[in-house]
């Protein structure tokens, strides 16, 4: 016992003399996310507002009004950006019918993406998503008008402007641009990009969903335009019973891919963009709501919600009123065209980093000589380099690393019992950037593997 406490010994003060080490910035994310512009962002929003209302049901004829001219405004934009970067985008318009309690006519749900295909590892799909559509009151009333500016006109502009910013660059990875319908309906568009995906078999490391991103003023007066909020599931949804199993013993409810790709925006955000801090919030979703993300994370993609700091429910599904001196409806004059901005570049500092950036690699542990531990990768395509991370188990972020060659894959953690830490591997490029963490096993799997098994109720 007495050798065993002096062989622990000078790790452990090494470990807690250590500053923590957060993850290197990707090559310069910023700069190109400084491009960003407020004045493109009012317009856009300025645009939504424009069209009355944009219920899933409302008029698709009309050049001025309803979803359908919305939908086709969104188009038209993004072909504009291709044509300035010599069809660098390819735009298609997937759709799928659906019907329920807030669709009780069948409705074509149409999503309009642009596809800025990869340079060399085309396969591999970042997204950034939004939705469209909005409402009022009752859900389904697809004729009033229901201006829409936060929810979900900020998130559908920050799309349009990332677009702009970034189609006049190249990237290794493929980015999707993606305006989603149907969402205040069930969440529709957004399985409707989702099924799409796995049909063409896209490898999706990362989904980053903005709904309700522009203000920074809540009921009461609060305000914080200094903080966003990145919603992420703990386990995934698409766990086998198995699975749940190995991953309640072992460890990992913390660790899915889109937990650590939260992690990855707030060390990006601590980086690159001044003024903004990410608040993880370690639920899928706001308490007892939803949003476009779900069905990413039903498919088996990793995904996350990107969701202003303090929310305005006076602003959010009302119909435009005045009440006792008190104003309700989602109009622009709610919107912090700077705070919006700061988010907007927060999720293109993100595109690039993780476009960047190889795929994260498989990850496995074992015990190695009692008191080591071995951490094993998978090689991966365009990998400079890999980082192996380790962190207490209690701990929010990664604090530890050390870095690997580019054949590697493996290296031992001399004196780190694989009992007391949790463990995670990261890939490196040639410029320096960097992927999200991968944490061991099924439970922090990036890769795509369908099919996938049907999500089990939790034990």
């Amino acid at each position: 016992m007495t050798r065993h406490i002096a062989t622990l010994a000078p790790l452990a003060a090494t470990l807690l003399a250590a500053p923590a080490i957060a993850q290197t910035a990707p090559a310069n994310p910023g700069a190109i996310a400084a491009a960003v512009s407020e004045a493109e962002l009012k317009a856009n929003i300025t645009a939504l507002v424009g069209f009355g209302t944009r219920h899933s049901a409302s008029d698709t004829k009309s050049p001025t009004r309803g979803i359908g001219a919305a939908r086709r405004w969104a188009e038209s934009r993004f072909r504009a950006f291709s044509a300035a970067c010599g069809n660098c985008l390819t735009i298609e318009t997937p759709a799928q019918t659906f019907s329920g309690p807030r669709l009780p006519t069948p409705t074509e749900i149409v999503d309009v993406i642009a596809i800025q295909r990869g340079t060399t590892d085309p396969d591999r799909y970042i997204i950034m998503s939004a939705h469209i559509d909005s409402r009022n009151s009752e859900a389904n009333d697809a004729k009033g008008d229901a201006p829409g500016a936060n929810d979900d006109g900020s998130g559908t502009a920050a799309v349009i402007e990332a677009a702009r910013v970034l189609s006049k660059y190249k990237f290794p990875a493929t980015i999707v641009y993606a305006a989603l319908s149907g969402e205040e309906q069930g969440l529709n568009g957004g399985k409707v990009l989702a099924d799409y995906a796995r049909a063409k078999g896209w490898n999706v490391e990362a989904v980053l969903n903005n709904d309700i991103i522009g203000n920074s003023t809540g009921i009461g007066g609060m305000k914080d335009s200094g903080h966003v909020r990145v919603f992420s599931e703990g386990t995934k949804a698409v766990e086998s019973a198995e699975q749940a199993n190995r991953r309640r013993y072992n460890g990992g409810e913390v660790d899915s891919p889109s937990r650590n790709l939260a992690r990855f925006l707030d060390t990006l955000a601590d980086h690159n963009i001044n003024g903004l801090d990410v608040k993880m919030i370690y639920r899928t979703d706001r308490f007892g709501r939803g949003g476009d993300q779900t069905r990413f994370l039903e498919a088996g993609y990793p995904a996350v919600r990107i969701t202003e700091s303090v929310e305005h429910y006076d602003r959010q599904h009302q119909n435009v009123r005045v009440e006792n001196g008190r104003s309700y409806g989602d109009l622009i004059d709610g919107v912090d065209f700077q705070y919006l901005g700061k988010v907007t570049k927060l999720n293109v500092a993100a595109l690039v980093a993780l476009a960047r950036a190889p795929m994260p690699p498989a990850v496995t542990i074992q015990r190695d000589n009692g008191s080591d531990t071995k951490v094993s990768w998978t090689k991966v395509p365009g990998a400079a380099g890999y980082k192996v991370w380790w962190r207490d188990t209690t701990a929010p972020q990664w604090q530890y690393s050390r870095t690997a060659p580019a054949d590697a894959t493996s290296l031992v953690l001399e004196h780190a019992v694989i009992d007391d830490w949790l463990f995670g591997v990261s890939t490196i490029a040639a410029d320096g950037s960097e992927s999200p963490i991968a944490f061991p096993g099924d439970a922090g799997n990036f890769v795509s593997n369908p099919p996938f098994p049907a999500a089990q109720p939790r034990p």
